[in-house]
């Protein structure tokens, strides 16, 4: 299993509490989640999230519905939370959030994820194919929403 790493880094013209806060929201998973992927919660997502919460949506890749379950792994507010997939399309999927103050109320948030395809040789095809540019738009539309929303 080839294990891949996403990175990506924003600065937030925020302070790090109020930055920290938006992210483990679960409608703001939603708010941050591309149109093309219908993004749907197939159970009310939990008001706090802590180590052990799950989260059940559903998204369509291509599409097919995929139900995917996230499960909470760590919670140091304000500084880290990371998520895994439980249940999903990835053979693993472990998305980090880290925050970090960078003075005048601004913070600086990274996400990385380390995941990796299913289905062997065939799952290595679609992420060439697929996989990698669809990725990046996510990444890169978040990215702008959390500008628009966070002002920055």
């Amino acid at each position: 299993m080839k294990v891949r790493t996403l990175e990506r880094t924003q600065i937030v013209p925020r302070p790090i509490a109020e930055t920290f806060k938006f992210f483990p929201d679960p409608h703001n998973l939603q708010r941050l989640t591309p149109a093309f992927l219908n993004f749907k919660f197939l159970a009310p997502p939990p008001a706090v999230m802590h180590p052990g919460t799950a989260i059940d949506y559903q998204i369509r890749l291509y599409g097919v519905p995929v139900h995917w379950r996230t499960r909470i792994e760590i919670v140091e507010a304000p500084k880290k939370f990371v998520d895994v997939q439980e249940k999903g399309p990835y053979a693993l999927w472990r998305h980090s959030h880290t925050f970090k103050d960078v003075g005048g109320s601004t913070t600086e948030m990274k996400d990385r994820v380390e995941y990796a395809m299913p289905l062997g040789v065939l799952g290595e095809v679609a992420y060439h194919l697929f996989v990698a540019r669809s990725l990046a738009q996510i990444f890169e539309f978040r990215e702008r929403k959390l500008a628009e929303i966070m002002g920055s």
